[in-house]
């Protein structure tokens, strides 16, 4: 590998921050008015390309992070549903019927209502857990949020290639040489048909 001069060696370390080359250029200490372009052609240079690459292999194997669980995280959230975590119950109580005066209760009588019953957390699967970005207490009672399935669902469709913009062009194109014979076409090129 080529040596790197020690700004180089900076911009890779801040290049893998936030994979913007522009500001790892500044933070690297190159010009502000020139990064745009400077971060862009050190992207291009295969010896910092290949120092790159090496740095990221360094962080995959330090971190342990990998594609596929990326793509398990991403599933885990894509594929949750709310009824892993709260279920819509049935339940009931025994309402007091009282006298024609309001004055003593002569029997009872059991009434039935709809609950929501939440699941407790210790008995969600550690993929179901991975769906849930929020727990709170709030003033209507436990709220339970989960990451984004739409997105999680449209990150996946795009890994497996599920989702590509397609155009489609149609119209009619004026074609000079239509209806010409092989012969004609030859002459034309400036070649004989022998």
């Amino acid at each position: 590998m080529a040596k790197l001069t020690e700004k180089q060696k900076r911009f890779v370390e801040e290049y893998l921050i936030d994979l913007n080359a522009t500001q790892a250029a500044i933070r690297a200490g190159y010009k502000e008015k020139t990064a745009y372009r400077t971060g862009a052609d050190n992207l291009r240079k295969p010896q910092i390309q290949e120092y790159l690459n090496k740095r990221m292999k360094d962080r995959v194997q330090r971190t342990e992070i990998t594609q596929d669980k990326v793509i398990e995280e991403l599933a885990a959230i894509a594929f949750a549903k709310g009824s892993d975590f709260a279920k819509v119950v049935e339940k009931s109580y025994m309402k007091p019927i009282y006298s024609a005066d309001g004055k003593e209760i002569i029997d009872e009588k059991e009434v039935f209502y709809k609950d929501v019953e939440l699941e407790i957390t210790d008995n969600l699967s550690e993929d179901k857990k991975k769906a849930i970005s929020a727990i709170k207490n709030t003033k209507f009672g436990i709220s339970i949020e989960t990451a984004d399935k739409v997105k999680a669902l449209e990150l996946l469709g795009k890994h497996l290639g599920m989702f590509k913009d397609k155009v489609e062009v149609t119209g009619n194109i004026n074609n000079p040489y239509e209806g010409l014979t092989r012969e004609q076409l030859l002459k034309i090129a400036g070649e004989d048909d022998e």
